[in-house]
């Protein structure tokens, strides 16, 4: 195993790993990606269990999964930030696109042919449950759906966003269920600003009820959102100047966001935006309960993740740990728009969990 604790400033130094755009590609074009994917089985399917949520009792709840991969492959648990579903990647049964199809397919890091992915949609994702919600509920309810599935152990836990968040929470509560964590763009707690900066989102929701317009209210905490997951560097790069249209002036920016608001609104319900943007305010588990080998994933430029905590993390951890950084205009949205620097890391990691699991 390469993992390398990591305790001091010069240590941190050394563990910095930059990756340029001239990173090696990873080399599926659109039409062979979907060839592959029509090769690769998929399964979808709910379970009802009973769970002790942290702040709201005990409740009964379903859980609505999906798995690529034969059940016999090692199995790796997959989860993106609040946004984020159930569906990675397109496969034979479910053609459409997944969240994160740059990494998940024949070929790629998370390769199905390989592994046995497996996916739920978060607790709360179907704004059905108007109730407090911790990433630790999430976490226990992972390990119902495992039990559910007759998966005794993961291979890794991966995780970004709020997913890295509640992979950390798994393998600080179920220690003997997963042999690695890769936690990207996530730690241990919510930084303050962050969360003040989500607080914000959730009270323009809550001004856009008031105005019996919850829509445009969660629109405009969406766009709030997108602001906090990219950079200045970014928008210097890809909008221009303000312009005055029909006596009014108009931010270049404004058209792109108001798409990813609507785009957004679209497929989330307030609710469930409000739950999860609260629960990631909840985030807190201590590193030190975690004695799983930990892959931490750093970018310089993400605002809602500022490097100190990636740092205080790798420094708390008491497994094997390795810190990556990466420097990216993209910010907290890095994991998704920086295909190939992800790529070879998550290939790394995997490939020394594999290699100790041999």
């Amino acid at each position: 195993m390469s993992f390398a604790p990591s305790t001091a400033a010069a240590d941190r130094a050394e563990s910095f790993v930059s990756y340029s755009a001239a990173a090696a590609p990873i080399g599926f074009e659109r039409a062979a990606f979907e060839r592959a994917a029509a090769r690769v089985t998929a399964t979808r399917g709910e379970i009802s269990v009973e769970l002790e949520l942290r702040h709201s009792g005990r409740r009964a709840l379903t859980l609505r999964y999906e798995t690529q991969g034969d059940a016999s492959l090692p199995a790796l648990f997959v989860a993106g930030g609040i946004s984020a579903h159930k569906h990675l990647a397109p496969s034979r049964e479910f053609g459409e696109q997944g969240w994160w199809e740059c990494q998940v397919g024949a070929g790629r890091s998370l390769d199905p042919t390989r592994y046995h992915l497996v996916s739920f949609d978060w607790l709360g994702a179907d704004g059905s449950l108007d109730i407090a919600l911790d990433p630790a509920d999430q976490a226990d309810a992972i390990a119902a759906l495992l039990d559910a599935l007759s998966i005794g152990r993961l291979q890794a836990f991966v995780g970004y966003s709020y997913g890295a968040m509640v992979g950390l929470q798994f393998a600080s509560r179920h220690p003997a269920r997963v042999g690695e964590v890769i936690s990207i763009s996530g730690t241990h707690r919510a930084h303050p600003y962050a969360a003040a900066w989500r607080a914000l989102q959730r009270r323009a929701v809550a001004l856009g009820a008031l105005q019996c317009d919850e829509s445009q209210g969660l629109a405009l905490a969406r766009e709030l959102a997108v602001l906090s997951y990219r950079t200045p560097e970014e928008f210097a790069e890809r909008f221009g100047a303000a312009q005055v249209i029909d006596g009014r002036v108009r931010v270049a920016a404004e058209d792109y966001l108001d798409h990813c608001g609507n785009k957004y609104v679209a497929r989330t319900s307030p609710t469930a935006f409000l739950r999860l943007s609260e629960s990631i305010d909840l985030q807190q588990v201590d590193p030190s309960s975690i004695r799983a080998p930990v892959t931490v994933v750093a970018v310089t430029e993400d605002r809602l993740i500022p490097l100190s905590e990636s740092y205080d993390l790798i420094e708390r951890l008491r497994g094997e740990t390795r810190l990556r950084v990466l420097r990216s205009i993209y910010g907290h949205d890095a994991c998704l728009k920086e295909q190939a620097q992800i790529d070879t890391i998550l290939r790394e990691a995997l490939a020394d969990c594999t290699s100790v699991a041999a």
